[in-house]
């Protein structure tokens, strides 16, 4: 396995991702190889724990809604590619369930340090329970944690994929709750003139707040 980033220099919204070659069930990869994609990378402390089992599965059942939306999904556990073997293998027998994207190995967890999933020098791997939403350029754009007794809510990552991706292309804002073809928040003016125009505007409550109605992304 090798990172390109200092691990000691923790990536936050809006850096670049830290690159990374490593090996996976689907074979040697690159994270710089998705560059023209958007990346769902999310991690896992261990191999055959049961819920992250429920994740992959979770994921794998939504996984043709992410290749939708020009998503690639990246799993990642510390254990070993021989250990993510067995576990794909379990899940298959066990529930019927292919895993149909990469599950990358990081036994010497330099992966999870890079992206700051745990204290430079742990040696315990419990805090490797990171989501990061990864645009085609390489800039992450979302992060979001999960403790190891709680699992992620698929849902509401494809939710945000497809606010974040709104946003990306186009001059709009989501609002809380939002879902595809709901309204859209129109961002607020940034001078006395644009404000001054907004308040006269009768479809806004009030100069930093209007909508304008929406639809489902494409």
């Amino acid at each position: 396995m090798m990172c390109t980033t200092d691990a000691a220099i923790t990536p936050f919204l809006y850096d670049e991702a830290p690159d990374f070659t490593a090996r996976s069930t689907h074979g040697d990869i690159s994270l710089s190889a998705f560059r023209g994609r958007w990346v769902l990378l999310f991690s896992h402390p261990s191999d055959f724990t049961p819920v992250c089992t429920s994740e992959l599965i979770a994921f794998a059942r939504q996984a043709e809604k992410f290749a939708a939306l020009n998503c690639q999904l990246l799993a990642l556990s510390i254990d070993g590619l021989y250990s993510h073997l067995a576990w794909l293998n379990s899940i298959k027998v066990n529930f019927n369930i292919d895993i149909p994207f990469p599950l990358i190995e990081d036994p010497s967890m330099d992966i999870a340090r890079a992206f700051g999933m745990l204290p430079r020098h742990s040696h315990s791997s419990g805090t490797v329970r990171g989501t990061f939403l990864i645009d085609p350029e390489g800039i992450i754009r979302a992060i979001s944690w999960y403790p190891i007794t709680t699992g992620r809510s698929v849902l509401e990552h494809l939710r945000q994929l497809e606010a974040i991706q709104l946003s990306h292309n186009a001059p709009f804002y989501t609002p809380a709750e939002w879902q595809p073809g709901d309204d859209m928040i129109v961002p607020p003016p940034r001078t006395i003139e644009g404000a001054r125009a907004r308040l006269a505007d009768t479809s806004a409550p009030d100069w930093y707040y209007k909508t304008q109605k929406g639809k489902s992304h494409e």
